[in-house]
């Protein structure tokens, strides 16, 4: 009798948990969508030469779009800068649904001191902060 009184506290934990992951994919549909993160499906970029492989990435869904950011923030939570060998697959159920995966190989670029934009993403984020913040210890 004890656990239906507790449906209250497990509903706000799941809705928040919901939210978290609503803001985190719209944070890489951000930055995939201004072009700062690319995902081919080549093996290389152009212009670019790979640094370090992070790994396969991959994500499942019902929804095209919740696989393939999926799969980019999960790429981005390993600290990659692009995803190289991009490919998705459907697989049509009888029932009439879709289930979509996407998968791709994470990667690094080799550092370019020409270019701000070769930094990983998280470097970048923190090297602005630096920059907006008042030099304090400077006499």
């Amino acid at each position: 009798m004890f656990f239906l009184l507790g449906g209250n506290d497990k509903k706000a934990r799941k809705a928040e948990k919901q939210t978290r992951a609503s803001d985190a994919t719209a944070r890489v549909r951000d930055v995939f969508l201004a072009g700062r993160f690319p995902v081919v499906t080549t093996h290389q970029v152009e212009g670019r030469r790979i640094a370090k492989v992070l790994g396969l990435v991959c994500c499942r869904g019902y929804d095209s779009e919740e696989a393939f950011f999926g799969m980019a923030g999960r790429a981005m939570n390993k600290g990659a800068q692009a995803i190289v060998g991009y490919n998705e697959n459907v697989a049509f159920h009888p029932d009439g649904s879709k289930y979509f995966s996407c998968f791709g190989t994470a990667v690094m670029f080799e550092y370019d001191p020409a270019d701000p934009d070769s930094l990983p993403l998280m470097l970048q984020q923190k090297f602005r902060e630096r920059e907006q913040q008042p030099n304090s210890d400077m006499i």
